[in-house]
């Protein structure tokens, strides 16, 4: 029970504090929700996944992780879509339901997550965290393979519940984050730093905001929100998203012969709450709003209980050494 609680309040409480700021704001201000949610997707996301990606060294041996980050996100849409069949939704909760469990937050709370767990004991040692620059190397990797679907794979699922293919891509393709990622990649490869560049402190003070700046908008919306605790379908997308991840996640991790931190890096990754950008895309595109803010919502909440039973159950699992 200590190591329960040393890991809730070490671990999961630093990154819960911010979205009843946003609540509360919107409540006292009414704060404008579409512009937020376009400082979002159009400014703090892309800018992030660039700092990230150019800033990040990214071993061969990585590519493994990513190839694992695909092959989870595959088989939770498959899984969600076939659930989502069963009961017979329409097209726009099928949209919202499947964004629900397969995009997670491996960003806005993935990052710091993976921070505070490689940096507090029992991963300490003579002071250091050794462990750290691999753990967030291999989150960075399930970061890429989240913000690329997320902003392509989870506008295409909004987008199509209102309009054809051919528009649904039109509005993938005005999704600047589609653009940040081959260029870092492009730029990683010329012999010029620019992390020397004048502009270059503006990004990384972007890159620093997109945590808070999206727990507030959350909050925002939240605070717009009807709560319903009594539909089933929001909590069957939640138990997916939370309890489904990591299942799926253990299996995979055997199955790809993961050990150790990569293990327990995953695994934990796995069992973080839906993603904040599943409501700012269902609030751009007036797909399911209301579902689409609850789900994150409650998969929050719920997550402070799982997310401190998976880490343990990661620890136990994959142990280091």
């Amino acid at each position: 029970m200590q190591v329960f609680f040393s890991i809730l309040s070490n671990n999961i409480v630093p990154i819960f504090t911010v979205i009843p700021l946003g609540f509360l704001l919107n409540r006292a201000f009414k704060l404008d929700i579409f512009t937020l949610t376009k400082f979002n997707l159009y400014v703090f996301v892309p800018v992030f996944v660039f700092v990230n990606l150019y800033t990040t060294p990214i071993d061969l041996d990585l590519i493994k992780a990513f190839i694992f980050g695909i092959a989870l996100l595959v088989s939770n849409m498959l899984i969600s879509d076939w659930v989502a069949r069963i009961r017979g939704y329409d097209l726009r909760t099928t949209s919202a339901f499947k964004n629900a469990v397969m995009f997670y937050n491996s960003g806005n709370i993935g990052v710091p997550l993976i921070t505070l767990v490689f940096s507090s004991a029992p991963y300490i040692v003579d002071g250091q965290a050794p462990y750290l620059n691999l753990a967030l190397t291999t989150q960075i990797m399930i970061l890429v393979v989240q913000n690329v679907t997320t902003n392509t794979i989870g506008v295409f699922n909004a987008g199509r519940a209102y309009a054809d293919w051919k528009q649904s891509l039109r509005a993938i393709l005005h999704m600047p984050t589609v653009y940040a990622i081959p260029s870092a990649l492009i730029l990683k490869s010329l012999p010029f730093d620019l992390t020397t560049a004048p502009f270059w402190p503006g990004f990384v003070f972007i890159r620093q905001g997109l945590i808070s700046i999206a727990l507030l908008t959350l909050g925002v919306q939240l605070s717009r929100t009807s709560f319903d605790f009594r539909d089933k379908d929001i909590s069957l997308a939640v138990a997916m998203r939370l309890i489904g991840g990591p299942v799926l996640a253990f299996i995979l991790i055997k199955l790809f012969g993961f050990t150790g931190v990569v293990a327990q890096s995953l695994m934990i990754s796995s069992s973080v709450p839906t993603a904040v950008n599943t409501a700012l895309i269902a609030v751009e595109f007036d797909n399911r709003p209301d579902f689409a803010s609850q789900a994150v919502m409650l998969a929050t909440i719920f997550s402070a209980v799982t997310l401190t039973l998976v880490i343990y159950m990661a620890r136990m699992h994959f142990p280091i050494g």
